[in-house]
């Protein structure tokens, strides 16, 4: 079959044939990605796609943007151009991650698109989300410490926390989700998932998890009917959690609560913190509770000047004797008390540790507050 010349010509005037120089614009092709923060500063190759080869050289812009995670703290800002040469299809892009050990939320932040040539970019940004890897316990031991000895005193009782778990000869495991007589939320489980010896520590954690009803799990330990003692010095040296609605607490009851009941048993709370930004969680209690022909306390408190409790490891201590009882943080005095008609403090006491969830005194988490959380005790030593 012949065609003329001139029908040809007046076809391509009509557009009817087409170059093959005249192809669709690749479509970008980004997506939404969770990556692991790390512990370390990395470099994340982010990827990015067309939906097709290029059929020419194209490119366009891209720039970070913070939204929960914060340029200089959770990533590096990063901004240039991306070229993408002919018959390529993918294209990655540099973003430098800070990771670190602090245990905290999710946290995430954009990638934006922008002054594309020869390409279509129908999606402008992408999300990056920095999935929080510090489910364990950082185990930096910095902070203070205090000696194995003192003179006058002779050490009779300790818990170094050495071995491989909870010495069950010396604690017990407290269970259960009753509230604790102060509304707290949490249930306190047995066994190391929320308790457990390691690498010299004993771990402590709270979660935000469901469980038999209680929207929290944590671990009180005692040494009821095990360990118990009148008079001395103790040291606890522990790392401390922190946020609102956290109540973390090292502290003791007398043997004789469950003949006498509480308040007339005495409670010593050698320490205690009620968490929240700012002043609450760089600041520790020390209180004793006792029977007065009702609830009679006595309480001081010490704040560091900067930064919290979780930031390191420090000393809680009292010093009790037939006359005071006197309350220490690192060998600072912050408060005393003097028991000498008090008979609750002339009895025997039993240790309680413990991580409480909310409660009347912290109240509600609120939307800053990050789970898990830790309380390690590197040791409690007992003097007398």
């Amino acid at each position: 079959m012949h065609i003329r010349t001139g029908y040809i010509v007046s076809m391509l005037a009509l557009g009817v044939f087409t170059s093959c120089e005249t192809a669709e614009v690749p479509r970008l092709m980004g997506s939404d990605v969770v990556i692991a923060e790390g512990n370390t500063t990395y470099t994340y190759e982010y990827e990015i796609a067309l939906d097709q080869p290029a059929p020419k050289t194209l490119s366009f812009d891209y720039t970070t943007t913070e939204l929960t995670a914060l340029e200089g703290e959770d990533f590096t800002a990063s901004s240039g151009t991306v070229t993408i040469e002919k018959g390529e299809s993918t294209a990655l892009i540099p973003i430098e991650i800070l990771g670190d050990e602090e245990a905290e939320q999710s946290e995430n932040f954009w990638i934006a698109y922008q002054n594309d040539e020869n390409v279509n970019i129908p999606n402008p940004f992408n999300a990056i989300t920095l999935e929080n890897d510090d489910n364990s316990y950082n185990q930096s031991d910095s902070g203070y410490t205090t000696p194995l000895s003192y003179p006058g005193f002779t050490l009779v009782w300790a818990d170094e926390f050495d071995g491989a778990q909870l010495n069950t000869s010396d604690w017990n495991y407290e269970t259960g989700a009753s509230g604790w007589g102060n509304q707290e939320s949490q249930y306190y489980r047995s066994g190391t998932s929320n308790c457990e010896v390691k690498d010299g520590y004993l771990i402590i954690t709270a979660k935000q998890e469901n469980y038999s009803g209680a929207p929290f799990t944590s671990a009180r330990i005692t040494t009821q009917n095990k360990q118990s003692f009148k008079y001395g010095r103790i040291d606890i040296r522990a790392r401390l959690p922190f946020g609102q609605g956290l109540w973390p607490a090292l502290w003791m009851l007398g043997d004789n609560i469950t003949t006498v009941g509480w308040p007339s048993c005495g409670e010593l709370d050698i320490m205690e913190l009620i968490g929240g930004d700012g002043l609450n969680d760089r600041t520790v209690h020390g209180t004793a509770h006792w029977n007065a022909g009702g609830q009679a306390s006595h309480t001081g408190s010490k704040s560091l000047p900067d930064g919290k409790f979780a930031d390191q490891f420090h000393v809680f201590s009292v010093v009790w004797d037939q006359g005071s009882i006197k309350w220490y943080v690192d060998d600072v005095l912050y408060h005393s008390l003097n028991t000498t008609s008090l008979s609750a403090f002339h009895e025997k006491h039993f240790f309680i540790f413990n991580i409480a969830v909310e409660g009347d005194w912290p109240g509600p988490i609120n939307s800053s507050t990050i789970f898990p959380q830790f309380m390690a005790v590197d040791y409690v030593r007992v003097f007398q």
